[in-house]
């Protein structure tokens, strides 16, 4: 007779436990912060056992970049099957929210920010891949990049400004919003 699989969090693997300490430890601090000796206290195992996984630091950085490359291409996948298309779809989602890639975005961030070149390259092919979506949506680079810029100054305003946001102020303002993004790239 087997026993039930465990649920929750003792159900992710010790490396993924890793990965999850070292991207919350990257996206509430900083790279610096982010030491072996932390991430193996935050994820709950020894620092052998994280070694065990990955040898060193830059071993942890490149489990991050894997990791967040595939998780790009499922919201790439999600972006191009929305019911409400790829251009709500990613101005919806241009507002943070607590959820996996939020905090993966943030924590590959500090590292481009430590100089990682392999981070700076990671967020702009995911920068890449998100115009490319947008722009086989609207058929006009020069759109698709507007709407783009819009996404990034909705994330500015939610994320750095939550308590002085006067610009999207609830759900009928991203609608609207939408819809006159959507309007614009219909009358191209």
């Amino acid at each position: 007779m087997s026993s039930p699989a465990p649920s929750g969090a003792s159900a992710r693997s010790a490396r993924d436990r890793i990965l999850d300490a070292f991207e919350e430890l990257l996206a509430e601090h900083s790279e610096r912060a982010a030491t072996l000796d932390a991430v193996a206290a935050r994820a709950g195992v020894s620092k052998g056992g994280l070694l065990y996984h990955f040898a060193s630091k830059d071993a942890l950085v490149d489990g991050i970049l894997e990791r967040f490359t595939a998780d790009i291409a499922e919201d790439i996948e999600r972006m191009r099957t929305a019911p409400a298309g790829p251009v709500d779809y990613f101005l919806r989602t241009s507002i943070p929210a607590d959820n996996h890639l939020e905090r993966e975005i943030v924590a590959v961030a500090r590292l481009a920010q430590a100089s990682d070149a392999r981070a700076s390259d990671a967020l702009g092919d995911a920068q890449r891949r998100w115009l490319a979506e947008l722009e086989e949506a609207v058929g006009d680079r020069m759109i698709a990049r507007t709407i783009m810029l819009i996404g990034d100054g909705m994330y500015y305003n939610s994320a750095l400004l939550p308590a002085a946001n006067t610009v999207l102020r609830d759900e009928t303002d991203v609608s609207e919003l939408v819809a006159l993004v959507q309007g614009l790239s219909a009358r191209r």
